[in-house]
């Protein structure tokens, strides 16, 4: 699969996961701790093969993109972080709810900055084969992804 395609993927996945959780009642605790450790999950997965892939080849095809993705880096940041306090957070606390809107925020931003002002260049300069060539690698790498949120490189940079 190819690399942008894979992101792509992704991101819709994980939209999926943030509208459920604006669509569940004020008192659905249960479910809403549910779509955050899925939400976690899928997050956490998608930072460490962005990181560890699709970052450093961006950067060294397209050299111009370079300031993208320390931007990106650093909104990882602020999600792996967020996400490292809903861990242990129960849906009863009154943050609980206020810290899933802005992680939410946070991501629709990220993605919408991929997919309309990088992708574009990075699938320009990479060409089919080599992104097909990235995105295998990248789907394998989803295996060896950290559950934990700080595990990923972005958390402490």
């Amino acid at each position: 699969m190819d690399a942008i395609v894979l992101l792509k993927d992704d991101h819709k996945t994980v939209e999926g996961l943030f509208k459920k959780f604006e669509q569940a009642g004020e008192r659905a605790y249960t479910e809403k701790r549910r779509l955050v450790d899925q939400i976690t999950k899928e997050l956490v997965t998608h930072a460490y093969i962005e990181e560890e892939y699709f970052y450093p080849a961006a950067r060294a095809k397209v050299p111009e993109t370079s300031d993208h993705v320390l931007e990106s880096v650093e909104e990882h940041h602020v999600v792996v972080w967020l996400l490292s306090e809903l861990k242990d957070l129960d849906p009863k606390d009154e943050h609980f709810n206020a810290k899933v809107t802005v992680l939410i925020e946070n991501v629709r931003h990220h993605v919408e900055e991929e997919e309309k002002d990088w992708f574009p260049q990075v699938r320009a300069a990479m060409g089919r084969k080599e992104l097909q060539e990235l995105g295998e690698r990248m789907e394998a790498a989803k295996a060896e992804a950290p559950a934990e949120p700080l595990a990923v490189k972005s958390a402490s940079q």
